[in-house]
């Protein structure tokens, strides 16, 4: 045999295993890469809100390293509320020149309920302003001192000794004694010695906790002003900022950078060259409000400026056994390797591949077991920093038509480029199922790191791959039972053990409710009734009704038993709520408000699916046996006329779907309609796959490889890829989102398959064949979940 190239050796290394040893050691490169970020600009999120940022392609500000609350009329008033709700006042004070001025009328249009106009541009422009609100309890003042004036300085001194000083005051000036200089730089140094006045008082008042913020002048457009302004240049500008940072840099008083590149970000849309469009004084609304009221109202969406989520006993419990684990397992391999160099023979490493586990030795057994758990608790402890610190950075989503369409065009043409010929020539073969699951996972990582939810056309569909994967379960687990004849227990919480292991760790180490992690509950429970009908007597299987026709109208009577129930449940929202907030079970279908209004949704949206994979199963079957077609060779199903019609069917059923979403006003009517002409588009594909020998026989093994781990993939991406809770993206990379999308999206589609590859080992841990000690892991089961279940009130 000849010696393999460089290049083979090369494609040798390109292996799974391989690829987490490299996202590992990029965790700890990013790690160490944010830990000095932390100890250079320290790990003030309110810093980083105010000091940098840009726009995205919806002109949107997003900030360094946090995410935007977009605060309503609404969500302000709310979050005032709360504040005079602990009888506390808010009190802002904006004291600067006409540029302040215009922030300040910006801020108080925002708290006005009503619409009324607010002249006062128009009226005494040089004057003193003050907004009430006593329901509010918040008082808004504009103090008219455009320069550094011993009137300024006053204000400050005689906040300082009053027993109730502001809660924040955004000062800011310059643009006046540029123009008071006329191009000379002879006012600069005065100008430096008034802001040296300015550090004693601000930083007296920080320690009554008041902030200050002094705003950094933007710069001007020399194209619109007027001639009376011309003095003022981007260059004067720049030097009486480069005095105010230097002064004070050391200072108590934050420098709100970000004022400035909103402004500069969009001098063309100012509308005399100097003062801000109404669009960037929204922006500086915005950052002001979020700075203010983010760590009262702990909005998901809000991270700057918002204290980290506290640790529970439960998380804390949990992630003390984990360590306990990783600590046994550490002290089971320095004893292995101390074997192993005194010549003891000892058990080779669990392999990494997909191929059954045979039983192993008791002292094989336990490592392997430790092994596998260690793993889980370092992947879960990078879920932790991600997404329950600030260690990481957090972004806002951005959607375009351009970020939402090209990733999509661009995977499916790399899965198409991966095609390869089936072994299997069935309908809705194995490789086939995978590929159809991997593609659909792809679609909706892309759709919720996009934020593509808004539009409600591409959100339909998305409920519609939700569907196909409920029928795909539903179809997949009768076809196992009818063919196998298999409904054992055993086999039941095997695949609830892969369902949701993942799930349940990530419950106890993030501190999340089940359904918040909805698509699992989903999954499991349409399972657990799906197994219910295969179950229930008169047990029907392909072999007792091969010549017995009477079992297929059992399984019609069942079909429809089982239709009955659902539509009971679904025409009484009060009945339902009755059966599934009835304890103990009650924890696993409501939110952490204790609502199950969010259930109940998901559910009446797929209600049919499992019925539809059902019949489908049913009718795929019976065509086969009936010999309406065969699918045991590489050839087309039908004939051409036939295959033509079926073809021409598929289309029109997906197209009937599509018009449907196109004529439905709002989510409501489309959600309404969705659970009856689901099966549509979903029954139409699986007729456009299969018709074709061609089609059938070849799979795209791209798409495969991700429908292995497609449930891994859906779960993670929650803490891992995006961030606050779906709210948000992960930022590893700050400044180049691209590049960020492309490493995080490599680590996290790493720890996917990782978590996967554990679940499958510590199957047989979890739930053995042998009944006694299945019925001992049971009973194990029952005495972790009773405590935990009394605590969250299950019983």
């Amino acid at each position: 045999m000849s010696e393999k190239s460089r290049i083979e050796r090369i494609i040798d290394q390109i292996n799974s295993q391989n690829a987490k040893k490299i996202a590992l050691s990029l965790v700890i490169a990013f790690a160490c890469y944010h830990s000095l970020l932390h100890i250079r600009h320290g790990t003030n999120s309110c810093k980083w809100l105010l000091s940098d940022g840009r726009y995205k392609g919806d002109q949107e500000w997003q900030p360094y390293g946090c995410m935007l609350h977009p605060y309503s009329k609404a969500d302000t008033r709310k979050c005032l509320r709360y504040i005079a709700y602990y009888g506390k006042e808010s009190h802002f004070v904006f004291i600067g020149d006409s540029r302040i001025r215009e922030l300040y009328i910006s801020f108080v249009e925002h708290l006005k309920q009503d619409e009324d106009n607010l002249l006062y541009l128009t009226e005494k422009p040089m004057t003193n302003l003050t907004h009430i609100d006593n329901n509010l309890k918040i008082k808004v003042e504009f103090i008219w001192s455009p320069f550094i004036s011993k009137e300024m300085i006053g204000c400050f001194r005689e906040w300082d000794v009053k027993k109730d000083p502001p809660s924040i005051v955004i000062v800011g000036s310059g643009l006046w004694p540029i123009k008071q200089a006329n191009y000379s730089t002879e006012n600069v140094h005065e100008y430096n010695l008034n802001l040296t006045r300015l550090v004693q008082p601000i930083d007296n008042l920080f320690k009554k906790k008041t902030k200050t913020l002094w705003a950094l002048q933007e710069p001007v457009n020399p194209d619109k002003l007027e001639p009376e302004n011309q003095m003022i240049t981007n260059e004067q500008i720049d030097l009486y900022n480069k005095e105010a940072i230097q002064v004070l840099t050391y200072s108590s008083a934050y420098l709100w950078w970000s004022v400035r590149l909103v402004g500069q970000g969009m001098i063309t849309e100012s509308p005399d060259g100097i003062h801000l469009a109404k669009r960037a004084l929204k922006h500086d609304t915005q950052i002001l409000l979020n700075m203010y009221c983010n760590d009262y109202m702990n909005y998901n969406d809000g991270t700057c400026c918002s204290s980290m989520e506290g640790h529970t006993t439960l998380q804390v419990v949990t992630f003390a056994i984990l360590a306990l684990c990783v600590a046994t397992s550490l002290a089971m391999l320095v004893h292995r390797l101390i074997k192993k160099l005194r010549g003891s023979p000892s058990y080779s490493l669990l392999p990494d591949s997909d191929a059954p586990i045979p039983q192993p030795a008791q002292q094989q057994n336990c490592y392997t077991l430790f092994k596998s758990i260690s793993i889980m608790a370092v992947i879960m402890a990078y879920f932790f920093i991600c997404d329950r610190t600030n260690f990481f950075m957090k972004e806002n989503k951005y959607y375009s038509e351009f970020s939402f369409w090209i990733p999509i065009g661009y995977v499916t043409v790399l899965g198409i480029f991966f095609t390869e010929d089936s072994k299997y020539t069935k309908v809705l073969h194995r490789h086939q199922i995978n590929e159809w699951k991997g593609w659909m996972q792809l679609v909706i990582l892309v759709y919720h790191i996009t934020g593509a939810s808004r539009i409600l056309i591409i959100n339909m569909h998305i409920k519609v791959l939700i569907s196909a994967y409920i029928f795909l379960l539903s179809y997949e687990q009768f076809c196992y039972a009818f063919q196998m004849g298999d409904t054992g227990v055993v086999t039941l919480f095997r695949n609830l053990f892969k369902l949701n292991f993942m799930t349940v760790t990530l419950c106890l180490c993030m501190n999340r409710p089940y359904q918040f992690y909805h698509f699992v509950p989903l999954l499991s429970f349409w399972y657990v009734v799906n197994y219910c009908f295969l179950a229930f007597p008169p047990h029907i299987s392909a072999q007792n009704s091969e010549n017995n026709m009477i079992q297929y109208f059992y399984l019609l009577l069942k079909i429809i038993a089982l239709f009955s129930v659902i539509t009971i449940l679904f025409m009484s929202e009060v009945f339902f709520e009755k059966i599934f907030v009835t304890r103990p079970w009650k924890a696993l279908f409501v939110t952490t408000d204790d609502d199950i209004h969010e259930w109940w949704f998901r559910w009446k949206l797929d209600r049919y699916s499992v019925l539809y994979g059902i019949c489908f199963g049913v009718i795929l079957h019976l065509a086969k046996k009936y010999s309406v077609f065969t699918d045991t060779h590489h050839g087309n199903l039908f004939s051409r006329g036939v295959a033509l019609s079926a073809t021409f069917a598929s289309f029109l059923g997906i197209g009937v779907y599509i018009t449907v979403t196109f004529l439905c006003r709002n989510e409501f009517e489309c959600s309404e309609i969705h659970s009856y002409i689901v099966f549509l588009p979903v029954v139409s594909y699986v007729m456009l796959r299969n018709v074709s020998g061609a089609l059938r026989t070849r799979y795209s093994s791209l798409f495969a490889w991700f429908g292995e781990i497609s449930l891994e993939l859906f779960i993670s991406q929650y803490h891992i890829w995006l961030a606050a809770d779906t709210h948000g993206v992960l930022v590893l990379i700050p400044g180049y989102p691209v590049l960020n999308v492309i490493v995080t999206s490599f680590i996290f589609v790493c720890a996917s398959h990782e978590v996967h590859r554990v679940t499958k080992v510590l199957i047989p841990y979890a739930v053995p064949s042998d009944w006694k000690l299945f019925l001992r892991n049971f009973i194990l089961f029952l005495a972790i979940l009773v405590p935990i279940g009394i605590k969250d009130g299950m019983f």
